[in-house]
């Protein structure tokens, strides 16, 4: 039974490794055909190699972040690259704050003749 249990989650550690990742303009671009119709969305997902729950699902986002759009809220989650992007600035930032600081106080003492 052990064998078989190890057997069965490295099959299923394997497949979610070797899992085909889509990005969102692949996403967005297999919602926009199946919302042209062309092709049933049976077909279409067999074409692109997802389930239909998958196509579903991304289409269910999509239409949710139409719709918020088009009400008005312009804020979105920002990913994990821009996140780290902007703690970088905001660091450099921060040290660049405090250099210019410390130049500013002892430019007022050299000034003032506080030695």
């Amino acid at each position: 039974m052990t064998n078989k249990k190890s057997t069965s989650s490295l099959i299923s550690d394997l497949k979610r490794k070797t899992r085909k990742k889509y990005s969102s303009e692949e996403k967005i671009r297999i919602i926009i055909q199946g919302i042209r119709g062309e092709d049933s969305i049976a077909e279409l997902c067999r074409k692109e190699g997802i389930s239909q729950t998958n196509y579903y699902k991304w289409s269910k986002d999509f239409m949710e972040a139409g719709k918020r759009r088009l009400a008005g809220d312009t804020m979105r989650e920002a990913n994990t690259s821009e996140v780290q992007e902007l703690k970088g600035e905001n660091h450099c930032l921060k040290e660049l704050v405090a250099e210019l600081s410390l130049e500013v106080r002892t430019l007022k003492k050299n000034v003032n003749g506080d030695d």
